[in-house]
């Protein structure tokens, strides 16, 4: 069936009396309508890329790279350059400090403890370091002493949630709850809100994520660990710290949740050893 070529409605400019349009016609005239429009695009497209250029020199130059080499453009491996970038991507927790060659962070968790946290910060002391410490809601609560001890000492208190439960098994309004309850005890101890967040056992569901952003807390990892929670002797805590760190590195080490002498006496020794190597203690 040949297609109705009649205009309805207001694009009929045709009189009652009219001589019929040819098909041929129609068609020519559509087919200047189109090549008209596309040599629109065309233009409008030449005129983006233009503008993108003077925007973003690197890109264009990828993208010119790309076409000259068969490929459509830079692809989902280019990305802007990293000033242009938020500190950290969503649903990535940081395990690396930047800060120059040989900087490093020490970070210290499930405290404050009246017994291993005034050692610890009696050792950072002696040695001009400073640490950011992972407290428990419930510990700041119960030693808000110690809490202020910590703060008043120029240290990064950093929220471990209100009681280190595993948060993968927690619906999102628990996260929540862990979170903002911790964030209270820490500001009721020590008058500071922390700006940092650390999951109990290193587990980062996409919740705790969401939480973050809607907290405004950086979530922080770590890339050094020497299991000094699990009492492996005070020469393994040494050898594995002082073997492992590296520029950028963020040691993870406990002043709560037991047992803590290995941690303290390790600490006598690794520490001074890292600072003779050249390395420069700063926080994430």
């Amino acid at each position: 069936m040949e297609p109705d070529t009649r205009v309805r409605g207001d694009g009929d400019r045709r009189g009652a009396g009219s001589p019929p349009v040819s098909r041929r016609v129609l068609l020519a005239a559509g087919g200047a309508v189109l090549l008209a429009g596309t040599a629109a695009a065309v233009a409008g497209e030449r005129d983006a890329r233009a503008r993108s250029a003077r925007t973003h020199p690197a890109l264009a130059a990828d993208g010119a790279a790309g076409r000259a080499s068969g490929r459509a453009g830079p692809g989902p491996a280019a990305r802007p350059p990293r000033h242009d970038e938020p500190r950290l991507p969503y649903g990535e927790p940081m395990f690396t400090v930047e800060d120059g060659p040989k900087a490093v962070a020490l970070t210290i968790d499930d405290g404050p403890s009246p017994v291993y946290t005034p050692q610890i910060l009696r050792i950072l002391r002696q040695y001009g370091v400073t640490a950011s410490f992972s407290m428990v809601g419930q510990n700041a609560a119960a030693f808000p002493g110690v809490a202020r001890e910590v703060a008043a000492a120029g240290h990064l208190i950093v929220n471990h949630t209100w009681d280190h439960y595993n948060l993968g098994y927690l619906p999102g309004v628990a996260v929540q709850d862990e979170m903002s309850r911790a964030t209270d005890a820490i500001h009721a101890a020590t008058g500071e809100r922390p700006g940092m967040f650390r999951a109990p056992y290193g587990v980062w569901p996409p919740t705790v994520f969401s939480c973050c952003a809607r907290a405004g807390l950086t979530p922080l990892a770590w890339s050094v660990d020497p299991r000094d929670w699990s009492r492996p002797g005070v020469g393994a805590i040494v050898r594995d710290i002082v073997t492992d760190t590296r520029t950028g590195s963020i040691i993870l080490e406990h002043d709560g949740g037991g047992d803590r002498s290995q941690t303290v006496a390790a600490l006598k020794i690794w520490l001074p050893r890292l600072l003779d190597a050249g390395y420069q203690f700063t926080t994430p």
